[in-house]
């Protein structure tokens, strides 16, 4: 009893601590933020030199735990001397960097603030999946998710993940993931920026002191992510996935955390959501490390709202357009596609309607409202340009206003597959010569590419060309390039 009564006066304490330290995390992450990585599609070998400097920092070990499929070293990073064993890993599907990036800056942190670690010693798996990294797939060079195969071990890189495991008996676990960025925190308009789950270990779901320690874990989590992302954070589905690692380290013993880096606004390479992962697992480590995470509850983590997929880039409601000689009202859901280029380590956005009707349930990270705006499908301007450079000089807000969303180029270099300016380009030499005796398309389509013209008061007021809003009278806002086709 004594001993419980102990407790109970040393929590708020502890919770005093805590909320100081995540603040101070916060406030001086750019101290630490690893400035080397700045997008999503890093490779491999831009990591490598990161990772063998490790090697030789005080305190850090490098363990090589194997190879990918192509031949590619998979490394573990090590920190501190307690019994405890915490197993992190990040890029099992090779398009979801997020978390990985994070890793790096976690490091720097930890190289001047080890004494967070206390009782614990931590690993770190950055990628797991580099084959996948090297294309930004999700999938590893066999083809294999490699989060599917948990069971059957097929692919070197599942066995390396098991035997890691295996050979720590690790007692937490972080799953470390992205999900897309259309997800919400249900029933609202706030995109999941980060989403927890504690993995079911049983299609029953039943609760394990394991499991129970993971939902407290997330708690802790969601607490100081809430200061920064209020009301972006979701709960993960925790239907059961026999296949799957992290409800397989949950059924191995290993108390396991699923953190999923979904969207933000304004933040598509996901450095926001970087600073709060490392913001989040920072946080977990050293309530894990204190055991301050056992004063949380499970209903906290049950509080959190549940994911849910009702997001687009761009939402226009109540737009009325005319067809076959009637008008319809209807909202529309578009996504903007990312298209890479040929070695994957850029791209550029395709808008894509992907939802037309009535969509009052669902909601955009922008909105634009077309009620009392006249409908015009835009034009082509008549003027065919010899080239590129005659393409710079135009006045494209005045084309805009003049009902044009597109200009055509006779000579247009191949290597040009976007433009940075609000209107859309023809290649001429790709134009398609049109069937005869086709019924008319509906000026908007679903599953293509949406550019027209918003009128009010017989003016061009709005532009949406591939996608992207332009306001005519206002500064650009969010268009980030026109389509070449």
């Amino acid at each position: 009893h004594m001993t419980k009564y102990l407790l109970l006066l040393l929590l708020p304490l502890m919770t005093i601590g805590q909320e100081n330290f995540d603040q101070v995390l916060f406030e001086q992450y750019d101290r630490y933020k690893e400035k080397s990585i700045e997008t999503r599609r890093f490779k491999h070998k831009d990591i490598q030199p990161l990772i063998e400097a490790l090697g030789k920092e005080n305190g850090f070990s490098v363990t090589s735990l194997g190879v990918s499929i192509q031949g590619r070293s998979i490394s573990m990073i090590s920190v501190g001397t307690g019994e405890a064993d915490v197993l992190l890993w990040s890029q099992m599907h090779g398009d979801e960097s997020t978390a990985t990036m994070a890793m790096f800056d976690i490091f720097n942190y930890l190289k001047e603030n080890g004494g967070i670690l206390e009782g614990l010693k931590v690993h770190f798996i950055p990628m797991l999946n580099p084959d996948g990294a090297e294309l930004f797939q999700r999938r590893n060079a066999l083809g294999i998710d490699i989060n599917r195969d948990a069971l059957r071990l097929q692919s070197p890189e599942s066995r390396i993940l098991k035997a890691a495991r295996d050979s720590l008996e690790a007692d937490y676990g972080f799953n470390l993931h992205d999900q897309s960025r259309y997800y919400n925190a249900e029933k609202t308009a706030k995109p999941a920026t980060l989403s927890f789950l504690a993995p079911a270990f049983n299609d029953e779901k039943d609760m394990s002191e394991k499991r129970g320690d993971a939902m407290k874990i997330i708690a802790m989590m969601n607490e100081v992510v809430q200061k920064h992302a209020k009301g972006q954070v979701g709960r993960y589905s925790d239907a059961f996935e026999p296949r799957a690692f992290g409800d397989n380290m949950q059924k191995w013993g290993t108390s396991t955390i699923l953190i999923e880096s979904g969207g933000h606004p304004e933040d598509r390479e996901k450095q926001f959501i970087r600073k709060l992962n490392y913001l989040s697992i920072l946080t977990a480590i050293k309530g894990i490390s204190d055991q301050s995470f056992k004063a949380r509850s499970t209903k906290a983590y049950w509080d959190i709202p549940r994911n849910d997929r009702k997001l687009f880039d761009l939402k226009i409601e109540n737009l009325t357009f005319p067809y076959l000689g009637a008008t319809y009202t209807v909202d529309l859901g578009i996504i903007y596609n990312e298209i890479e280029n040929n070695n994957h380590s850029d791209f550029y956005l395709v808008g894509k309607i992907v939802d037309i009707g009535d969509l009052s349930t669902h909601y955009g990270y922008e909105t634009l409202s077309a009620e009392g705006f006249t409908f015009k499908t835009g034009e082509t301007y008549p003027t065919i340009l010899s080239d590129f450079e005659e393409f710079r000089e135009l006045d494209i807000p005045q084309l805009l206003r003049d009902g044009y969303t597109s200009v055509s180029i006779s000579d247009l270099p191949p290597e040009i597959k976007f433009v940075t300016a609000p209107i859309n380009v023809i290649d001429i030499s790709k134009i398609k010569i049109p069937r005869n005796n086709e019924m008319p398309r509906s000026p908007v389509n679903f599953g293509k590419n949406p550019t027209f013209l918003l009128l009010k008061n017989d003016q061009v007021a709005y532009a949406v060309v591939n996608g992207f809003v332009y306001r005519i009278d206002g500064p650009v806002n969010g268009v980030k390039n026109g389509l070449v086709e």
